[in-house]
């Protein structure tokens, strides 16, 4: 069974860096893709960045140029998040595939971490 366990989220004010981390455990292998998803209040959930089972990157439109996604191994995931602003402000959730892909859902979600950005 796979668990995943974030870590990093919390306040802080707008143009701030927060790091995210996310630890695997269980039977998951770097073939397997891994992300951050986030939703806000009243939005749907969105993916935030992923990287995928052949190492390739992806990310938000919303985001790129000011988050980055990287893997340590198959098991450990960060999201390294700058000049954040109000609108980044959601429930960060670590996911993990079954396949080398992620797309709108996932099959193993963490527990997810609070990113608050103060104007």
């Amino acid at each position: 069974q796979v668990q995943l366990v974030e870590s990093g989220g919390g306040l802080v004010q707008a143009g701030g860096s927060l790091r995210l981390s996310c630890i695997a455990s269980g039977n998951f292998f770097s073939a397997n893709a891994m992300g951050w998803y986030r939703q806000a209040p009243g939005k749907q959930r969105e993916l935030v960045a992923a990287v995928t089972g052949g190492g390739g990157k992806i990310y938000a439109d919303s985001v790129k140029g000011r988050f980055t996604i990287s893997r340590d191994n198959a098991k450990k995931l960060y999201l390294q998040m700058n000049s954040l602003n109000p609108e980044d402000t959601a429930v960060y959730y670590c996911a993990g595939s079954r396949t080398s892909g992620l797309g709108s859902s996932a099959d193993y979600w963490g527990q997810g971490t609070q990113v608050t950005v103060s104007s």
